[in-house]
């Protein structure tokens, strides 16, 4: 019997598989209980191919970072330039917090990934270029940084305690008053 043609390698695509699963991996685990044999795995490949994309578990790690918060759901342009910002950032908020709804992967990744200091750095450096640096570009007055910081500690905290912990008196109010109560919370950090 004659061997099989070889099947050519698609870069890209082997690369996107690579990434989608060391992003469901880290997402499920945290940085320091993924290995990339278990990344390999979901792929499809070896490890050496994994080695080969990335050079390191670090830096596939950041990039599978730099993908899950490429695109913000609450911090979009939309929302930014939004007359009432404070509602419309406690509106997104609550809505991707809702009852049933999976948790943000790059949300997950972060939390479960806290206790490495080389992951945290990664993500610290990536939220402050990215959603930090956005959320403070939409801001005026003093001490933008800061307020800006506020509000992704907020979004964090309501996220574990909403979505993670299932706190009853948040997993299970009513949407409406959640977000009167947290519109001015933010729009407290909006005007400064």
């Amino acid at each position: 019997m004659p061997n099989p043609i070889p099947r050519r390698r698609d870069a890209a695509v082997t690369r996107e598989a690579i990434v989608s699963s060391a992003r469901k991996a880290f997402a499920r685990s945290g940085y320091d209980d993924t290995g990339l044999g278990e990344i390999a795995a979901g792929a499809g490949v070896t490890v050496m191919l994994v080695n080969r994309y990335f050079v390191s578990k670090e830096q596939l790690f950041a990039e599978v970072i730099a993908e899950a918060l490429a695109n913000p759901r609450a911090l979009t342009q939309g929302n930014l330039s939004a007359a009432t910002l404070g509602r419309t950032l406690a509106t997104a908020l609550v809505s991707i917090t809702e009852a049933g709804s999976t948790p943000l992967d790059g949300f997950l990744i972060m939390l479960h990934s806290a206790s490495s200091k080389r992951a945290t750095a990664i993500g610290r450096e990536h939220v402050e270029k990215g959603h930090q640096a956005t959320m403070a570009a939409a801001l005026q007055g003093a001490h933008r940084e800061e307020r800006a910081a506020l509000v992704m500690a907020l979004v964090s905290g309501f996220q574990v305690m909403r979505q993670m912990l299932e706190l009853s008196a948040l997993a299970k109010a009513d949407p409406q008053v959640l977000i009167d109560l947290l519109t001015p919370l933010f729009q407290q950090l909006v005007d400064g």
